[in-house]
């Protein structure tokens, strides 16, 4: 085999993994009806509440950089919510430092998110989001501590913090 066939055969295959990865990826955007979620909105609609960085990972399931939010340093006692729709995903009880450079907790809410299957990074991951409006939040992996084991590797942007003393 010479380059050329290597080269073209290795391109050829890239086109045919993004071609894949994009088919079975879930994207949000123009799919929330389909979803069945509660809080359904445009594209526009979602722009005008949303923050330019909040719309990219709620709605465009974009990564924030590691290290770079507010959410990864809270450490009261409260409940982080949807920066979407404002429901309660998980509580502070649940939150520990994972070295990731995401806020990570070891477990939800109960009915606060759902999960499904992303194959964007060409393997296997389970990618969590919001069950009411469908935000994009981060994934989750079984590599967290005791009791669940499970590790939700969350985008601070995706998050708002309810203090317990302003909850109620």
């Amino acid at each position: 085999m010479n380059r050329r066939a290597l080269l073209l055969g290795v391109a050829g295959a890239a086109v045919a993994a993004a071609g894949f990865a994009s088919t079975w990826s879930w994207r949000i955007v123009g799919d929330a009806r389909a979803e069945g979620f509660e809080i359904v909105k445009s594209d526009e609609e979602w722009r005008k509440i949303l923050s330019e960085a909040e719309y990219q990972v709620l709605r465009q399931e974009d990564t924030e950089r590691p290290f770079t939010s507010d959410m990864l340093h809270e450490k009261r006692d409260g409940t982080f919510t949807c920066a979407g729709c404002d429901l309660p995903l998980f509580s502070s009880t649940t939150k520990y430092e994972s070295g990731t450079g995401w806020p990570s907790f070891w477990e939800p809410l109960p009915d606060a998110v759902a999960t499904r299957t992303d194959y964007k990074l060409f393997l296997a991951r389970t990618e969590v989001h919001c069950r009411r409006c469908g935000g994009h939040l981060g994934h989750v992996f079984d590599d967290g501590p005791p009791p669940t084991g499970q590790r939700y590797c969350m985008n601070g942007i995706a998050l708002d913090f309810v203090p317990d003393d302003k909850a109620a």
